[in-house]
């Protein structure tokens, strides 16, 4: 008997003629037998989804940073009103490349700035900072009492007289080092920023923030100054500007995406030779990307630079699902099946390998949401949504569409000499002939202790990981960056650098008036000042002692906190008036800021060790020491966080997959075999992590969960195969060479794919996608390689022999019955 096929004519087996639509299980006749109502189904929620996924906004959050239950976050969350500058804040510092300050075309150009930056959206106006705003003020001593006023004069005019008297009064406030460059060629402009806009309350949409500053500040900085278009440039720092910058360079990314889309289905239909299917896998995928944007929009979240890879990886996990189907169908058609009984046979063969394999992925980003990070938890919805609609669209979509569509008698023909080849060791069949060498003890042994030596070593290696960020600047973005660069020139040019850490010293109302509280604020002073990696420190009792000094006739020996009360109620009102930041309106918090050298973790944690030490002796009922605030502090409590969550998400990782294998295996053995080159692989990337100097943040702790989820893809086809070949009678080279036929040449087909695909990440100019894209590059080829290699060489050891079961083997038997 033959069957019409794709324009073939092929011979029609006993399997195909003799198959039963009323078998398999509940699930496959569901789906096979009502297979219109299914794409029915799959379209509408892809016009639906796809209608929400458009509407998805792309956006971040500086409190999304921030590990939102840990004790010290939750001194700043519940005292930042208080504590001015030392949150979410730019820096904007206006240059003179002609000349310094004191120069009328320059203070034109810097007011001009000052103004546009105190009129955009989403700026707390009332505490800028600059030469230019009321609120920085002058203070001195004279024999007829205290004097003081802006720094700006109030009749500057522009004329030589009124720069003359701001000279002088920026010599007064002691501004060089802080809002003024040292080498007086620049200043700064401090701008707080709301979380939400004034007028809606919506959150603040920080790529229109960085599109303003560029379209407003530094587009238009060549015109401040008509005929001198480079007398003026614009340096800006901060997480505004540099969240702005990510979600601009996201536009980028997209790019990407279509680069890797165009080499998987290069790579594919190299394979397959059939348009049609390749088509057929990468648009499945695609839409289970839709759907997956078309949920996160449905349930209120949205996209964030660290998010923003998740649907690459969706993409990728369902191009590697999607080609497993594909070649299963192409296998039993090249054969002369038809393609409805070959849709269904590889859906039962293969669908509890694919589901469990998902269902891993699933719970490996899921962990992710134990850690106390909140864009990490949003990541971990996103991506275990995305990955559970794989479900869908690439165990039940792609064979339900395969089963009308087929595949080319072309395909079907490169398939069989494909096989053919295989079996008679000629082309890559040399490489499968290679494969299954791995599974005699002569191989399998120098296998497995190599294996043994490059955990060994990838592990002492590992012991030097660090936390935190390692470079300065902004890790995220290239060191060559703009950001970076304005960030060079800050630190350069300022005495004082932007890595803040503040420690908030909270009594109870008018308590910094107490000469004892302030006593132990200046004793803070001193402690951390001597900690390495500090550079000097700023507290309300320093200013005190300063005015104290101040009415006594500036003698040195009165620059300390004086235990005359009446002396030092009068000196906080002044220091007060001359610094609102040294303390808040009711006198009952007041930070002690320590500017640090850089933000490496190391210095982070010296500085907070010496915070804790301070705290614990000096601690009272009238007055607590709390870490932690300031960009420094803040990111002191977020790598305690990472540090803590690191081992805990590897260890639940691989928890959750390992239940997930003895579910699916009901073997110990065959467990092991899958989970040992799942732990060298991460075991060897945390070695590459050291070797490229990547530390372990934000941006990088999802990396290993996501490497395990794919490698997990890749052993378990394998192994699945395996096994049931074995149940069947067949010994273990035997069932290896079978498994690498059915499912391992796509494993090694996709771990190729989607390692060049985002290898291409490695050219991003978001250094942190530059750095994913390396480490997942690395870890799709390792776990590729661990199992194509690694597995059937731990299977010489453990599963040699594996007991017979008739209906577990029942699932492969139309393959060989080809």
């Amino acid at each position: 008997m033959h069957v019409q096929q794709n324009g073939t004519d092929a011979p029609m087996t006993e399997a195909t003629s003799a198959f039963d639509p009323k078998s398999g299980n509940v699930l496959e006749r569901l789906v096979f037998n009502h297979r219109p109502w299914v794409l029915a189904l799959a379209v509408l929620i892809t016009v639906v989804l796809g209608f929400l996924a458009a509407k998805l906004e792309v956006n971040a959050s500086f409190d999304k940073l921030l590990p939102q239950t840990h004790t010290y976050i939750r001194n700043y969350l519940e005292n930042r009103g208080e504590l001015r500058g030392l949150g979410n804040n730019l820096r904007v510092v206006v240059e003179n490349t002609e000349g310094d300050i004191y120069d009328r075309e320059y203070l034109e150009a810097m007011r001009a700035v000052n103004d546009t930056l105190f009129l955009l959206p989403g700026v707390n106006r009332p505490f800028m900072k600059s030469i230019w705003t009321s609120g920085v003020r002058w203070v001195e001593v004279t024999e007829e009492g205290y004097r003081g006023g802006a720094v700006l004069p109030a009749n500057y005019n522009g004329s030589p007289q009124s720069i003359a008297d701001l000279r002088t009064n920026v010599g007064r406030a002691n501004l060089v080092g802080t809002l003024v460059a040292n080498d007086l060629r620049s200043s700064m402009i401090v701008v707080p920023l709301l979380d939400r806009y004034a007028d809606t309350g919506e959150r603040i949409d920080y790529g229109r923030l960085g599109r303003d500053i560029e379209s407003q500040l530094r587009a238009k900085s060549a015109s401040l100054v008509p005929g001198k278009p480079g007398k003026i440039k614009i340096h800006v720092v901060g997480f505004g500007k540099l969240a702005g910058d990510l979600i601009e360079g996201l536009r980028e990314v997209m790019l990407y995406f279509a680069f890797t889309a165009a080499i998987a289905a290069g790579l594919i239909y190299a394979y397959t030779r059939c348009v049609r299917s390749t088509v057929l896998v990468l648009s499945c995928s695609v839409v289970a990307v839709v759907w997956q944007l078309g949920l996160v929009r449905l349930f209120g979240y949205e996209l964030d630079p660290y998010s923003m890879l998740v649907p690459f990886l969706v993409f990728a996990i369902g191009v590697s699902h999607g080609a497993q189907k594909m070649n299963g169908i192409m296998q039993d058609v090249g054969r002369g099946m038809d393609k409805y009984v070959a849709a269904r046979y590889t859906f039962r063969r293969l669908f509890l390998a694919g589901f469990t394999a998902l269902m891993a992925d699933v719970v490996g980003f899921a962990v992710l949401a134990v850690i106390d990070i909140p864009v990490i938890r949003d990541l971990a919805v996103t991506a275990s949504l995305g990955v559970a609609m794989l479900v869908f669209t690439n165990l039940i979509l792609v064979p339900t569409l395969l089963s009308y569509m087929g595949v080319s008698g072309r395909a079907a023909q490169h398939s069989l000499r494909s096989d053919e080849a295989t079996d008679s060791g000629r082309g890559l069949g040399k490489l499968w002939d290679l494969l299954d060498r791995f599974t005699e003890r002569r191989w399998a042994l120098p296998t497995v202790l190599a294996a043994a030596a490059l955990a060994l070593g990838g592990f002492v290696v590992s012991l030097h990981l660090q936390i935190g960020d390692l470079d300065p600047g902004a890790p995220e973005l290239r060191a060559n960056s703009r950001y970076n660069l304005d960030n060079a020139y800050i630190t350069s040019h300022y005495g004082l650098s932007s890595d803040q850490f503040a420690v908030i010293v909270k009594s109870e109302r008018d308590g910094c008036l107490k000469p004892q509280v302030l006593m132990d604020i200046d004793r803070l002073d001193a402690t951390l000042r001597d900690v390495e990696g500090v550079q000097t420190t700023t507290s309300l009792a320093d200013a005190v002692a300063n005015v104290s000094a101040g009415l006594n006739e500036a003698a040195p020996k009165w620059i300390s906190v004086s235990h005359n009360q009446n002396l030092v109620n009068t000196a906080v009102l002044r220091a007060q008036d001359a610094n609102p930041d040294v303390v808040n309106s009711s006198c009952s918090v007041t930070p002690v800021v320590a500017y640090l050298t850089d933000h490496r973790a190391d210095t982070l944690g010296r500085v907070l060790e010496a915070t804790e030490q301070f705290a614990a002796t000096h601690d009272r009922a009238d007055v607590r020491f709390l870490p932690a605030a300031g960009s420094a502090g803040i990111e002191a409590i977020t790598n305690i966080v990472v540090k803590q969550a690191n081992r805990t998400m590897i260890v639940l990782v691989y928890l959750s997959v390992i239940v997930l294998c003895m579910i699916t295996f009901r073997s110990w053995r065959a467990t092991v075999v899958t989970i040992l080159p799942l732990i060298l692989t991460s075991i060897l990337c945390e070695a590459l992590m050291v070797k490229l100097g990547m530390g372990v943040k934000v941006a990088t702790l999802p990396v290993i969960a996501l490497g395990v989820g794919i490698g997990m893809d890749y052993a378990l086809y394998l192994v699945s195969a395996q096994l049931t070949l074995m149940r069947q009678g067949a010994d273990l080279a035997e069932a290896y060479r079978g498994a690498v036929r059915f499912t391992g040449k796509v494993v090694a087909l996709v771990g190729i794919t989607l390692a060049a695909g985002v290898g291409a990440w490695a050219f991003s100019p978001i250094k942190f996608q530059a750095d994913m894209g390396i480490l997942l590059t690395f870890m799709f080829l390792w776990n590729m390689v661990g199992a194509l290699v690694l597995i059937p060489s731990l299977s010489h050891f453990l599963l040699k022999k594996v007991p017979a079961r008739a209906q577990a083997g029942a699932a492969l038997k139309p393959l060989e019955a080809n």
